[in-house]
């Protein structure tokens, strides 16, 4: 991508540790962007500099978003402007989402540079189900509402991905265990960095091992499913059948016994028969 950019916003994922994994394409569109929306010019100005180049920067961030978003807005009109966050994919667990709405609803193009996640990159180290799953960012600093939170996710069947930061993991890791139940497990730190480390096990034991020893870096917490529930066996099917059966008829108690316990209705109608 040689040829000069065409005006509007280029939401670029920057890398999450080694710089080389910057895409050709993303380097391409920070080398030519007018302007650069960052959270903070000193990071960006580390990556420009191992492109060797230099661009306008613009701070852009929760503490003045409000504030400069209709300026970057008016500037995408007639120039490239690109936004970028620390590391990672820009509006993941950043308030980003809102300059693409605005700059949509000026009628303004925009176009995403995909790359690294953390979130994602964690999910392929971790060894857990990835057929289904939830981001839930960063668990919240206070024990009541971070309680609530997790018993929020507990619901979810498939595999939870939080971000935490190295002080709060032992309590963070406790707390998912109390709510959620001793699940499957990784912490996952230091991604595509030179002390990348994946350590996996029940949270219990990860809770454990984090508490007295906190680790430093960045750090992605996955979360396993629940364990399925055991069918329900003969013995139930008759216990339930038989109660229902005292209050309700046969064809009535087996609808309700087959919803209860997950079961075929024919087979709860037929057991039902027998019991009779």
């Amino acid at each position: 991508m040689n040829e000069k950019l065409e005006p509007g916003l280029y939401i670029v994922a920057t890398p999450i540790g080694n710089l080389s994994d910057l895409s050709p394409r993303a380097a391409a569109v920070l080398s030519g962007a007018d302007l650069i929306a960052v959270e903070d010019s000193r990071v960006t100005a580390k990556l420009l500099g191992r492109l060797g180049v230099k661009r306008p920067m613009a701070p852009y961030h929760d503490h003045n978003a409000e504030r400069v978003r209709p300026g970057l807005i008016a500037r995408m009109a007639a120039e490239a402007v690109a936004l970028v966050s620390d590391a990672g994919t820009p509006l993941i667990s950043d308030p980003g989402y809102k300059l693409v709405r605005d700059a949509r609803a000026a009628g303004i193009p925009v176009t995403t540079i995909p790359g690294p996640c953390a979130a994602v990159a964690a999910l392929t180290l971790a060894g857990l189900p990835t057929d289904r799953f939830a981001f839930l960012g960063f668990l919240p600093s206070k024990s009541g509402a971070r309680t609530a939170a997790i018993a929020e996710a507990a619901g979810f069947r498939g595999t939870l991905v939080f971000y935490e930061s190295g002080p709060r993991l032992g309590a963070a890791l406790a707390a998912l265990a109390e709510g959620l139940g001793d699940r499957q497990a990784a912490v996952v730190r230091e991604i595509s960095k030179r002390f990348e480390e994946t350590v996996a096990g029940p949270l219990s034991q990860l809770a454990g091992r984090f508490s007295e020893a906190p680790p430093k870096g960045e750090i992605v917490i996955v979360v396993g499913p629940p364990a399925e529930a055991p069918g329900a066996t003969q013995a139930d099917l008759d216990e339930a059948l038989i109660e229902a059966m005292s209050r309700l008829s046969p064809s009535r108690a087996a609808a309700e016994v087959a919803e209860r316990l997950g079961l075929k209705r024919r087979d709860a109608y037929e057991r039902a028969q027998q019991l009779k």
